[in-house]
């Protein structure tokens, strides 16, 4: 956890406030900060405070503390750190108790999230419960994975989902829960791939963004990488957080370590030949780009059968679940060998049917998220919130 106590958080800056957005993963805070960059623009009297990170914090709301310094992943580690969850989670409650902003959003991060929109209504602070607060819900979680009974509850507790998978909206239909479809975030016009497809250019390894999950990733993408041994790599890292985990498995001269912040406000996007990736965001961003690569997964061995139980999908990897199939083979646990990503390098780099799937897929990707005529979500949380737009 940080090292800094965050408690208590902080008032608004100008006395009150019109949205609290609550983001507690890298991905979220870029989404959520796309919607506040577009949301200023059109309305600039507008105030919003957040539980995010830095790029919430740069689009313009005013940051009460860096929810995603603290993201952990998993049943062990977030018992380990329940304490300040815990304490945490209090604090929230306390702040929109005293502050009374306009709305909530939350934005994706469901374990913390639904729990605080399951409070407010018992607290009779939200429009469920009797009060004013509207509590709306940004980026559905994976009810199609798993605790498909959450939609039910999600009703109780929100006014409004909005979802970036067209099948979600489906997934709700048995329920009052009013849920729209907004643009996908990497098929808005004023997205920035953080990466593009080149023949000549190195390797990618992208081992996510959560601490844990690095420690146990990237060993394995840099024993892959080793062993295929035709080119350099490149590592791309969200935070000095990541980078100390990173240099601490103490990655071969050939691999360069690359700060990108999550607006990916860099000159140019990362070339890369080839992908080894874990199944969070970053593997998005490389699918739409037609990088070829494979996706790896290593958990802490408890939760690994925990989860085995739990989730009944057929991929971990977003585009494979789109897609229905393996753009991106999955290795998991035990099957991350150094041989395994090797040889999915070697394809990737000299297999030109292997390359030409990939860019097939990539573009039938594009045109499932690109449906015309949908809200941005900027314009739907405007809605919400009884903004003209």
């Amino acid at each position: 956890m940080n090292e800094s106590d965050p408690f208590p958080l902080p008032a608004p800056t100008g006395g009150r406030v019109d949205i609290l957005l609550i983001a507690g993963e890298h991905s979220g805070d870029e989404h959520a900060a796309r919607m506040v960059r577009e949301l200023r623009g059109k309305h600039p009297e507008a105030v919003i405070a957040a539980l995010g990170g830095p790029e919430l914090a740069a689009a313009g709301a005013q940051l009460l503390f860096d929810l995603t310094a603290s993201s952990v992943v998993g049943i062990v580690e977030v018992l380990k750190n329940y304490p300040f969850f815990k304490r945490l989670f209090g604090e929230i409650l306390r702040w929109v108790e005293e502050h009374r902003p306009r709305a909530v959003c939350f934005v994706d991060y469901p374990g913390m999230n639904l729990r605080l929109a399951a409070a407010l209504r018992e607290r009779g602070l939200s429009t469920k419960g009797g009060g004013k607060i509207k509590t709306v819900f940004y980026i559905s979680p994976q009810i199609w994975a798993w605790k498909a009974g959450r939609r039910f509850t999600m009703a109780r507790d929100l006014d409004a989902m909005a979802v970036i998978f067209p099948f979600e909206v489906e997934c709700y239909a048995d329920t009052d829960l009013p849920v729209q479809f907004v643009r996908h975030p990497f098929v808005e016009a004023d997205y920035r791939a953080p990466v593009k497809y080149d023949p000549s250019a190195p390797v990618l390894l992208l081992p996510g963004s959560r601490k844990q999950a690095v420690s146990r990733i990237f060993p394995d993408l840099i024993k892959g990488f080793q062993l295929f041994g035709e080119r350099a790599g490149i590592v791309l890292y969200p935070s000095d957080d990541i980078l100390g985990v990173l240099q601490a498995a103490h990655p071969p001269t050939s691999v360069r370590l690359i700060p990108i912040d999550e607006s990916h406000a860099t000159v140019d996007p990362v070339a890369a030949s080839a992908v080894l990736t874990s199944s969070g965001t970053m593997s998005m961003h490389c699918a739409l780009a037609g990088i070829p690569g494979a996706i790896v997964y290593r958990a802490n061995p408890i939760t690994y059968v925990m989860g085995r139980m739990l989730v009944k999908i057929d991929y971990l990897g977003i585009a494979n679940l789109l897609l229905n199939e393996p753009m991106y083979p999955e290795f998991i646990q035990k099957d991350a060998t150094a041989q395994a990503l090797a040889g999915q390098l070697r394809l990737a780099v000299h297999d030109a049917n292997r390359r030409q799937r990939t860019f097939e897929q990539a573009a039938r990707l594009r045109a499932m998220l690109s449906q015309p005529g949908t809200q941005s979500a900027a314009d739907w949380l405007s809605h919400q919130v009884g903004w003209k737009l």
